[in-house]
């Protein structure tokens, strides 16, 4: 134990404090959530009143109809959902028997593997842009949903390997020696062991990737024209009118709504996070 942490642990303060200082940081995150969630809930009066406070004066549903008629929001949140899902099954199939494959079989194309999903990080989307759009027009995938997928489980895909990595290399090798002297092929140890102890691997994921995914907004801007083509994203900028007036009340109700998604696929694999984690648990 460190002298800080002694110092702290001998402090009758240090408690109370590190609950305050936890306190004032889930106020410093949960604002703007209770900011939107207000404002999509206010008149237009209110919205423009410059006395206007935090609460709305009443409850106004205006909002919420009148954003999902503009934006189309039903169809918008179709082909996000659609493409969220079809790039978190892409990546996860493809990212985790690669991430078994570079820390279990040590070759010279890991190494390579490895400075290659570091160097795909740092690239900015701008320098790609232009010729991943030329590419995707000569094989006929601009503004589709498909193109859009592909971009989506190439982007995501270095971070999703490095983080199974990680994962991966946690698991004691000596499970699958002692399987394999128990007479369990490959396929079994990894369906029987390795798979189970990776279950949190697997789920922070496809966290990661549905809500990038879900999220993402220049990529979508570039290679989708047709408006029912359009994700979530492209719609809520629909409420950005002209020179820069926004209407804000059904802003903020869409983006509201297109926040439950994401929180219920949280809610989903909430358990099944936490019953990875227990199960991946290795006594020593």
């Amino acid at each position: 134990m460190t002298t800080l942490a002694k110092t702290l642990g001998r402090n009758p303060m240090a408690r109370p404090l590190q609950y305050l200082a936890l306190l004032a940081y889930m106020c410093f995150l949960g604002f703007p959530l209770v900011f939107l969630l207000t404002t999509a809930f206010k008149t237009p009066q209110e919205l423009q009143s410059p006395d206007a406070g935090l609460l709305p004066q009443q409850l106004n549903f205006d909002n919420f109809t009148s954003a999902i008629d503009k934006a189309d929001l039903y169809t918008a949140a179709g082909n996000s959902l659609l493409v969220a899902v079809t790039t978190t099954a892409v990546v996860t199939a493809v990212s985790l028997p690669a991430a078994y494959a570079l820390v279990r079989f040590r070759t010279r194309l890991r190494a390579f593997a490895t400075g290659w999903i570091l160097l795909s990080q740092v690239f900015p989307f701008i320098l790609i842009i232009i010729p991943l759009f030329l590419l995707l027009k000569d094989i006929g995938l601009v503004n589709t949903l498909l193109g859009l997928v592909l971009v989506y489980a190439v982007w995501a895909l270095p971070f999703a390997l490095w983080m199974l990595q990680g994962y991966v290399a946690a698991i004691p090798v000596e499970l699958e020696e002692a399987s394999a002297v128990d007479g369990a092929g490959r396929l079994r140890t990894l369906t029987r062991i390795v798979l189970p102890l990776l279950a949190p691997g697997l789920v922070a994921t496809s966290l990661f990737t549905f809500i990038n995914s879900w999220n993402e907004f220049f990529f979508a801007l570039v290679l989708i024209q047709d408006p029912d083509m359009q994700t979530l994203p492209l719609a809520l900028a629909r409420f950005l009118g002209a020179e820069g007036q926004v209407e804000l009340g059904q802003l903020a109700a869409a983006a509201l709504l297109s926040c439950i998604p994401s929180l219920v696929f949280f809610l989903l694999i909430q358990k099944r996070l936490t019953a990875g984690l227990l199960s991946g648990a290795v006594k020593g």
